[in-house]
């Protein structure tokens, strides 16, 4: 127990202590920086704390974390129920299949213009990209989960007659569970980059707008300061996601070490 313990201390303080040492040999080397593209960066850390702390969170941050988890969470609601669906009937998956890859095959960027004709430039289309990019991530592992539940435990399910949706919640989703959170996973990342992207094309405020207008007006030390603050966001959003994953998948991690 206690070179268990040992060992997670140490490995917390490596993930703490890399990207600060990283991060002091940048600042280091880049000290006497006089490039006009690469400033810095201690100048990009007083742009960040300028911008960002406070000035611009109700303008940019609020508005584009409002449309990435509101894209996401459309994409992973639709996903689950249609994957359950198509998973759990091996004749409608290879009805639909070939639906699903045409649309997964449709890079996401491409539909801004359509978006636009469609949506207008509003937080409509940009949800709506963000959501399309996130859900079939989610979907095909969704329909992989369900499709590859134990039949034992599918048989021995209707043997004692339990209720379908008693069987959807207490035997399919927890079997399908970890398939689902790692597309859940794959699609946060995604959905990190189609609301950047979304927000250069026919925007008035966002991470993204305020990253494309600063490289515009060569303010190029707050063009960084806005590429570092996502760099950040993606970092603590994949943190949060992992704390939930892992609280949720608990029982998982359980089962593998007491099969091991």
């Amino acid at each position: 127990m206690r070179e268990k313990r040992s060992i997670r201390v140490l490995g917390v303080g490596l993930e703490v202590a890399v990207p600060i040492a990283v991060l002091a040999v940048w600042a280091l080397l880049s000290a006497d920086s006089e490039s006009f593209y690469f400033p810095p960066l201690l100048d990009v850390f007083r742009a960040f704390g300028d911008t960002w702390l406070f000035e611009r969170v109700g303008t940019d941050v609020l508005p584009s974390l409002g449309r990435l988890f509101a894209g996401y969470a459309l994409a992973v609601v639709a996903a689950v129920v249609l994957g359950v669906a198509l998973g759990s009937s091996r004749t409608l998956g290879r009805m639909v299949d070939p639906v699903v890859q045409f649309l997964r095959a449709i890079p996401a960027p491409v539909l801004i213009p359509a978006g636009i004709l469609l949506l207008g430039v509003g937080s409509g289309m940009k949800v709506a990209l963000i959501a399309f990019v996130c859900l079939f991530p989610v979907l095909l592992n969704t329909i992989d989960g369900v499709a590859g539940v134990d039949p034992a435990l599918r048989e021995t399910a209707r043997s004692f007659q339990i209720p379908w949706h008693e069987r959807l919640f207490r035997v399919v989703l927890p079997s399908a569970a970890p398939q689902m959170f790692a597309g859940a996973r794959v699609s946060l990342s995604l959905a990190v980059i189609m609301m950047v992207v979304s927000e250069m094309v026919g925007s008035t405020n966002g991470i993204g707008y305020f990253v494309l207008q600063s490289q515009r007006t060569y303010a190029i030390t707050e063009m960084w300061a806005g590429i570092f603050l996502l760099a950040l966001l993606g970092y603590v959003l994949n943190v949060v996601f992992l704390s939930i994953e892992r609280r949720a998948l608990r029982w998982h991690r359980g089962a593998r070490a007491g099969a091991g």
